[in-house]
């Protein structure tokens, strides 16, 4: 009778304790994104060795039941490992997980801001522009970002020279585009002094990974069709841009005529692509309710279409004309 009584007491416990957990069990809106601020599209969540999975909304967000342990492991494919205190995952919680290195990262103009910052964003603009093996750097995509994380990459420079306590939206903004234009305008006269010293042997050279000759032919046909005005388009151009200022030093253009137009092309460039992150951010966020920061990936990819568009339509122009010819 006692054994009897004992076990009735333990399976009361039990489901006792069971009820207890279904009770405090919550659910809760959580944003799951990654370093770069890109929304985790799909995750686990480990409790008490009980696995499920989730898929994310398009900014990250999605509503998970979680009940009382000391913490949540959150895991996703080409992620590290995440534990979060259970008493940490609110609603409206933000969950950041560490998403491992792969080489498509290189072409996300985030993780250059997050790993370097803005000295980092000064060295890209300068290699772009100034060194043949940086043509494949995302200048345009990584300026327009850059406009939208104005205020942060300012700070860093005005931390230094001890003038954080000044900033503001405009000075943020004018200090940025100094900077990134100085560093546009010393790559290229780094690209036109390579030019007049070793640009004709380069016509010579092997093709490898880090120059292509057809990319040279294509910036010296862009040249010889627009002249002078060639600098200043070609910064709008991937991969032309690499190129135009070696070209300008082959053919030996006039210093004082390269260097005017050198300066025109860097700070139109600088501004026209800082303006656009940082007014269309504000712009839409105010209309819409949208952050862009959010749609990241969908950005760079427009406007990697859209800079690369005239590049790929005189490809092809190009070769039909050639192929009616013959």
């Amino acid at each position: 009778m006692k054994s009897m009584l004992r076990k009735i007491a333990i399976v009361c416990c039990l489901l006792f304790g069971v009820q207890i957990v279904v009770a405090q069990q919550k659910t809760v809106s959580v944003r799951v994104i990654n370093q770069y601020e890109a929304p985790v599209r799909a995750y686990s969540i480990t409790i008490h060795g009980d696995l499920k999975t989730y898929a994310s909304g398009s900014d990250g967000t999605s509503s998970i039941v979680i009940a009382p342990t000391d913490s949540v492991l959150f895991t996703a494919l080409e992620y590290e490992d995440q534990k979060i205190a259970f008493n940490d995952l609110s609603d409206g919680a933000k969950v950041n997980l560490q998403k491992k290195f792969s080489w498509k990262d290189l072409f996300n103009p985030m993780f250059y801001i997050y790993n370097g910052g803005l000295w980092l964003l000064l060295f890209i603009v300068f290699a772009e522009t100034g060194l043949f093996a940086g043509f494949f750097l995302p200048g345009d995509s990584l300026l327009f970002v850059a406009g939208i994380y104005s205020t942060n990459l300012a700070f860093e420079f005005l931390k230094l020279v001890g003038l954080e306590k000044v900033q503001s939206e405009w000075l943020d903004l004018m200090l940025l585009i100094s900077l990134i234009s100085l560093a546009g305008i010393l790559g290229n006269w780094v690209g036109y002094w390579t030019g007049r010293k070793i640009g004709p042997a380069m016509y010579h050279w092997k093709d490898n990974l880090f120059f292509k000759k057809k990319y040279l032919n294509e910036a010296h046909d862009f040249y010889e069709k627009h002249g002078g005005g060639a600098i200043v388009f070609a910064r709008f151009l991937p991969f032309i841009r690499t190129f135009a200022p070696i070209i300008a030093g082959i053919v030996e253009m006039d210093r004082k005529k390269f260097v005017f137009y050198n300066v025109v092309g860097s700070i139109s460039w600088v501004l026209s692509m800082i303006f656009a992150g940082h007014f269309l951010q504000i712009w839409v966020k105010n209309q819409f309710g949208i952050e862009l920061k959010d749609k990241l990936e969908l950005i760079v990819i427009v406007i990697i279409a859209v800079t690369t568009a005239p590049v790929i339509w005189k490809f092809f122009f190009a070769q039909k004309k050639s192929i009616t010819k013959e």
